[in-house]
């Protein structure tokens, strides 16, 4: 069975019909190409075929290129990979060309056959760039289609004429948001924009009377035709100047240089607008191979494309009957529980938000309220939406409105007492077979689990804050937990459209065990010397959102100080102190407890807006004569991260690498070209890492010997995916 199949109706007009019957949305693969080849072929070379449309059989037209496509040409290829990636990336290039110019003379660009597109709903890299070589674009009047070039987000750029196209089609300024930004718009903003052509009701009807109708003119393409100018001026146009120019410091400033994708896609764009369409495709692929060779890309798509939908789908599910949840109920209305409401509510579910008060239960409402007005004002939600929504949270103070629910979130304060309490109070109204979940982001599972009567059905599921804007959630597997307690939670994370992983209990769990030690060993910088504009921006050239310094300020210092007594009290004289206390305990005590104080690490004005680092500071630990060097700060900051998610998985905390990649993007934004923490390992390979861990401790200490399996990888000459991958573990 092919992906295209090919009807000709009695008008002549050919409907080529894109349908994937493994899965839920197209995506394109190599044998997929020769199908829709076939059938342009045979439009073309068919007198009795005025012309064709090319749409699909499911309510979405595509989702872009299978990318394990790329990475089984390269895994062929042999010791030439980056020509085998190139001579593909040109094969698809000469097809989509050989769409565009439709059999039309090449002097007098006369005597084409019109192809247009249809599209249902959503059409995404590929599956726009396909459409985007035909001749005209009709969409479904369908809001909740995605149309772009997302490419970007996983670490290529578009590379089947994307780039080129858009270009062309609306100049670089006006094509930027799409191409470097991967900004994904409705059919109507589409139009907007000038992706597409038209939105109507039945687009392959519209389609198909274009076809009919179709001139000559109508098919030429603009770069095709004589007298073409590129909108917004060429690179050495007065205009084109300043936006090429404007364009290379936004991307830098944007990605401090980190994201090889970004700058190729500047390149290939800068490089093609100088010279003639054809000439310009050819730019673009060798730029889009670069890419694809370097190793950062295949780690981003190896860890945001492959492993994050893996996840997603349920890679470590049990083998347990369906447990998606109907009515949950959630303990406590603060920042958090108001956030668990929002997003349950959003997918459908009833929920009850308990509080101690009615007007804290009421507040917790108010948050979906006000998250939902804003939604209203920037067109996104209607009032409809908001009155149903709303319908189903229940804000108040009795706890027999969570005699029918079917999971329970708790969110009360981090206190193993306060927890225990209401367990108990909850698991004597709720029903026998419902899950109890703790939010918990550091206490045991195992420990809290002691306050239930069914421990096999208490569970951890962490959620990051805000909970409404992160996409990951964590769960937490205590020695009791058992399989349904499991699948409840991950088919619950996969109703509200997160993307779930799943470890096992332990302090501090996965994310928190490594994002932790980051924040530490930034402050503890700083209490060296250390400049903090150093610490952060060397953060941030190495791809994370902010430095552990404007990071501590942001989820408060008191916080820091919080966890670092209850892990003294927990580990004894076990516990590592280190400068970070002292720099800590006093930023406390002097009530500088980060933004939420309008004091901290930086100053404040009044309304909370961050300004300089703050100077007093260095009145207390003085600043270094000589400052340290960039390559030694950043591999201090890694380091911390690293051997932790190393320690985790030697410990058994994570059972799933992937999970330890996927968790620490979306948790903490670990530097996300590098694919994640195992995946960085593999890049620079065990080997050096351990000996780099042998100079870390032998100048900084103990918290950098290297784990001992990291060690023993390096002795055997290991990679983490080739040992602990899924394919490994298949072969086991």
């Amino acid at each position: 069975m092919t992906d295209f199949t090919m009807k000709v109706g009695d008008n002549g007009v050919a409907i080529i019909t894109w349908d994937v019957k493994s899965k839920s949305m197209n995506v394109l693969s190599r044998e997929a190409f020769g199908d829709l080849e076939a059938c342009i072929d045979e439009v073309l070379g068919n007198d009795d075929i005025k012309g064709a449309v090319i749409t699909s059989g499911k309510d979405t037209f595509a989702g872009g290129m299978d990318l394990n496509v790329l990475g089984s040409i390269r895994a062929d290829a042999g010791d030439e990979p980056a020509q085998a990636l190139f001579d593909f990336t040109m094969m698809g290039h000469k097809f989509l060309r050989k769409i565009e110019r439709a059999g039309m003379d090449p002097k007098t660009n006369k005597g084409g056959k019109p192809i247009a597109s249809a599209l249902p709903g959503t059409a995404l890299g590929i599956g726009l760039e396909l459409p985007l070589a035909t001749h005209r674009i009709f969409a479904a009047d369908n809001p909740k289609a995605k149309i772009g070039l997302p490419e970007i987000m996983v670490g290529i750029f578009p590379g089947m004429g994307g780039t080129t196209r858009f270009i062309r089609m609306m100049g670089a300024m006006a094509a930027s948001p799409f191409l470097l930004q991967g900004k994904m718009v409705d059919p109507k903003k589409a139009k907007a924009a000038g992706i597409i052509h038209e939105v109507v009701d039945d687009p392959v009807a519209a389609a198909t009377e274009w076809v009919l109708s179709a001139t000559d003119k109508d098919i030429l393409k603009p770069w095709d035709a004589k007298g073409y100018k590129m909108p917004g001026g060429e690179p050495y146009h007065p205009a084109g100047f300043m936006t090429y120019a404007g364009a290379s410091a936004m991307v830098n400033g944007n990605t401090w240089g980190v994201y090889p994708a970004a700058k190729a896609l500047l390149s290939a764009a800068y490089e093609g607008a100088q010279v003639p369409f054809d000439t310009a495709l050819k730019i673009e692929a060798r730029w889009f191979v670069n890419v694809l060779m370097n190793p950062s890309s295949s780690a981003m798509i190896q860890s945001l494309f492959i492993n994050k939908e893996a996840l997603e789908k349920g890679a470590n599910r049990p083998d347990v009957p369906d447990q998606s949840v109907k009515k949950v109920g959630v303990l406590g209305a603060g920042m958090m529980g108001a956030g668990i409401a929002l997003v349950s509510a959003q997918a459908g579910m009833d929920v009850v938000l308990i509080d101690t008060s009615q007007e804290a239960a009421d507040r917790g409402k108010a948050y979906s309220e006000t998250y939902l007005d804003k939604g209203i004002k920037r067109g996104k939600v209607t009032a409809e939406k908001k009155e149903a929504m709303l319908g189903r949270i229940n804000a108040t103070t009795d706890l027999d409105n969570l005699s029918d629910v079917d999971l329970i979130i708790e969110a009360v304060f981090e206190d193993v007492g306060v927890k225990a309490e209401m367990t108990k109070k909850v698991e004597a109204i709720i029903p026998e077979d419902a899950i109890f979940a703790s939010n918990t982001s550091t206490l045991p599972i195992t420990g809290l689990a002691e306050a239930s009567v069914r421990k096999e059905q208490f569970i951890g599921i962490h959620f990051f804050s805000p909970v409404e804007k992160m996409a990951l959630v964590e769960i937490i597997k205590g020695k009791e937990t058992g399989d349904r307690a499991v699948a409840k939670a991950l088919d619950y994370v996969r109703q509200i459209r997160k993307t779930p992983i799943v470890v096992n209990d332990e302090r501090f769990f996965y994310a928190n065990r490594c994002i932790i030690p980051y924040i530490n060993e930034g402050v503890m910088m700083a209490g060296e010397g250390v400049g903090r504009p150093l610490l952060d921006h060397a953060a941030q050239l190495l791809g994370f959102p902010v430095g552990p310094i404007q990071l501590v300020d942001e989820t408060s210092l008191d916080l820091g100080a919080k966890i670092a007594k209850a892990t003294m009290a927990a580990m004894g004289d076990a516990y590592p102190k280190s400068v970070a206390d002292d720099v800590t305990f006093w930023m406390v005590e002097e009530g500088r407890l980060g933004r939420k104080a309008k004091a901290g690490f930086f100053d404040y004005d009044e309304k909370g807006k961050r300004g300089d680092y703050w100077t007093g500071f260095n009145e207390k630990f003085p600043l270094l004569e000589e400052q340290p060097d960039l390559i030694e700060v950043q591999h201090r900051l890694i380091f911390a991260q690293v051997l932790e998610a190393v320690r985790a998985l030697e410990a058994g905390v994570l059972e799933d690498i992937r999970e330890g990649d996927v968790g620490a993007i979306l948790g903490w934004g670990f530097m996300p070209w590098s694919g994640g923490p195992f995946s960085w390992l593999d890049i620079v390979g065990a080997a050096w890492a351990a000996e780099r861990c042998d100079q870390l401790a032998q100048k900084f200490g103990d918290r950098f010997a290297c784990p001992p399996l990291l060690r023993e990888m390096a002795d055997k000459g290991e990679t983490f995916y080739g040992r602990f991958g899924p394919q490994a573990k298949a072969a086991a």
